[in-house]
């Protein structure tokens, strides 16, 4: 199964925190729901998706098999909960995905690339520079470099640029 990890991050390089003074980027939104109605499906980590979810409801993602990675939560209401980045990625397989979207947040992310389950990165780079933010850890406790590939580098509207990289692995 192909993986791919869809994030935004500032220009220098944290992740991009949204609020009310700092909302998502619109031309990033939509580049992500491109992206799920594409592979049909997301993989997200519950804090993130108790974010997205906000008040509740199905949202513009009704149609959409969506994947919540949590060690706390068992059971949330229209959408899968599983353990591990493994269960995620078997799930989505049994039910017939080719690939499958790694949407956030940061421990999902990191957890996906600690175990050398991405092939390829989707970064969307904020016109926004942060003081302190979260980053992307490959591996927290033994750093190592991974080679990736350049594979496509565009703007998608609003000063936000677009960079997609293959990882070998």
């Amino acid at each position: 199964m192909k993986t791919i990890l869809w994030a935004t991050l500032t220009s220098n390089g944290n992740y991009a925190q949204s609020g009310p003074e700092n909302p998502p980027k619109k031309e990033a939104l939509n580049d992500f729901a491109t992206h799920v109605k594409m592979t049909g499906n997301f993989i997200v980590g519950r804090r993130t998706f108790e974010a997205m979810r906000g008040n509740g409801g199905p949202g513009p993602f009704a149609d959409i098999d969506i994947v919540v990675v949590s060690k706390n939560t068992w059971d949330i209401e229209g959408v899968t909960v599983v353990r591990s980045p493994q269960e995620a990625l078997a799930y989505l397989q049994q039910k017939g995905h080719t690939t499958a979207l790694i949407s956030g947040g940061a421990d999902i992310h990191n957890s996906f690339l600690s175990e050398d389950l991405v092939d390829e990165v989707i970064f969307n780079v904020a016109p926004v520079m942060e003081g302190k933010g979260l980053n992307l850890l490959i591996d927290q406790d033994n750093y190592r470099f991974k080679q990736v590939r350049l594979m496509d580098c565009k703007t998608i509207g609003g000063d936000v640029v677009q960079l997609r990289y293959a990882i070998e692995r």
